[in-house]
């Protein structure tokens, strides 16, 4: 989703952009290059956690991506990152600025001794990921595993801290990468991201279905609070027995989310939608009669940007820097506490009760949005940050009696 909007309105602006990716490729707009980097690709979905064939191994990064991963860690962070290196050398001049996505592997590090200047984008640190997945984690069995999988954190940390800017997508991800990585907070630059007002509109000639209540997910992880959603869901059926909710997200078959749904008795009440165009979606959310973000942390929040932008009412958790997305509560849309389902109910009752609520803070949010939160933005702000990075590295090569 970045790659493809932020690069889009990069090329706009009349800059030559060119993304470098690994599997899967993500489809990009015309007029942005793209460059396949090819990985083992060791966890597709239709074979995860695959034993490459010795034919396959044909680098030392192939091999540091296999032996990652059978002891239990995530190598594609690193590999990914040596692999791209070994691009660029064979593309010395071709680039002014290289932007990692948040790979934040040690490669970047050598592309910076290499002499390209490397800035990075870090949505929030993953750090914020392994806190609270291992506080929902199951027995020590599965702390340890989690232990193992993050083991890139620390790389990443370490990469983060040497680079000389570093961009993010607001404030409270700027404070918990200072925080949590140790970062200069003077290297810490806040670009936010945003949406294509083309695309999320209001589609005032789409019905809105009473009663639906709109998310989005990826369903069994703890940190979008699906689980406090649904048990809010719960209570709110009991006076509004037409509440509804889908889901844009896949659960896994065997996984806590279907489990709770099958548990509270919600199954004719919850619909999951994964796979959809981007169109789709759109009318998805014109078809609601809210939309609703629990997450327990958000380095931004997408969705509720998305949701505000189609003029959907949006209900939030006050976590990370959702408040900054969706405005203070009761201007642009209701915020709650996180973890707390009661609140959740009650806020949702709201809006299914006060239609005029409803529709005051969809307008005012959808021009929260328009204001402030765009992908021509975004676009503009990463290239002025990407001038500030080339002035820095200019003022270094004249500090050092070298060429400019």
């Amino acid at each position: 989703m970045y790659a493809r909007h932020l690069t889009r309105e990069l090329a706009a602006l009349g800059h030559e952009v060119t993304v470098l990716s690994g599997q899967p490729y993500p489809v990009l707009c015309e007029g942005v290059r793209l460059v396949k980097v090819p990985s083992l690709d060791l966890y597709r979905d239709s074979d995860a956690f695959r034993l490459p064939r010795l034919r396959e191994l044909e680098s030392p990064s192939d091999l540091v991506e296999v032996a990652t991963m059978l002891a239990g860690g995530f190598p594609e962070p690193r590999t990914f990152s040596l692999r791209a290196r070994r691009e660029l050398l064979a593309r010395a001049g071709e680039f002014d600025v290289v932007h990692d996505d948040q790979s934040l592997g040690s490669g970047l590090l050598r592309m910076a001794r290499d002499g390209w200047p490397v800035v990075a984008s870090i949505h929030h640190p993953i750090t914020v990921d392994r806190a609270i997945d291992l506080e929902h984690a199951d027995g020590l069995a599965r702390r340890v595993q989690l232990r193992r999988w993050y083991s890139f954190a620390s790389m990443q940390g370490r990469v983060a801290r040497a680079l000389p800017k570093v961009l993010t997508v607001s404030q409270s991800s700027r404070l918990d990468i200072v925080e949590q990585l140790g970062v200069d907070p003077e290297r810490v630059a806040v670009v936010p991201i945003g949406v294509d007002p083309a695309l999320h509109r209001p589609l005032p000639w789409v019905r809105r279905v009473p009663g639906r209540i709109m998310t989005t997910a990826s369903a069994d992880v703890p940190m979008k609070g699906l689980a406090h959603l649904l048990e809010a869901l719960a209570k709110v059926r009991t006076d509004h027995p037409e509440a509804h909710l889908v889901v844009v997200g896949r659960p896994r078959q065997d996984g806590p989310t279907l489990k709770l749904v099958d548990r509270l008795g919600l199954g004719a009440a919850v619909e999951f939608a994964a796979g959809e165009s981007d169109e789709r979606l759109v009318e998805r959310y014109a078809e609601a009669s809210l939309a609703a973000v629990p997450s327990l942390y958000e380095g931004f929040s997408l969705p509720a940007a998305e949701a505000m932008a189609c003029g959907v009412p949006l209900v939030a958790t006050s976590a990370g820097a959702l408040p900054e997305v969706a405005g203070r509560d009761g201007e642009s849309a209701l915020l709650v506490p996180p973890r707390d389902a009661e609140a959740l109910a009650s806020a949702l009752r709201r809006l299914l009760d006060e239609p005029q609520l409803a529709a005051r803070l969809g307008a005012a949010g959808r021009r929260r949005v328009l204001d402030r939160f765009t992908w021509s933005r975004a676009a503009r702000g990463t290239a002025a940050q990407y001038e500030a990075l080339l002035e820095l590295a200019r003022g270094r090569r004249r500090a050092s009696g070298r060429p400019c």
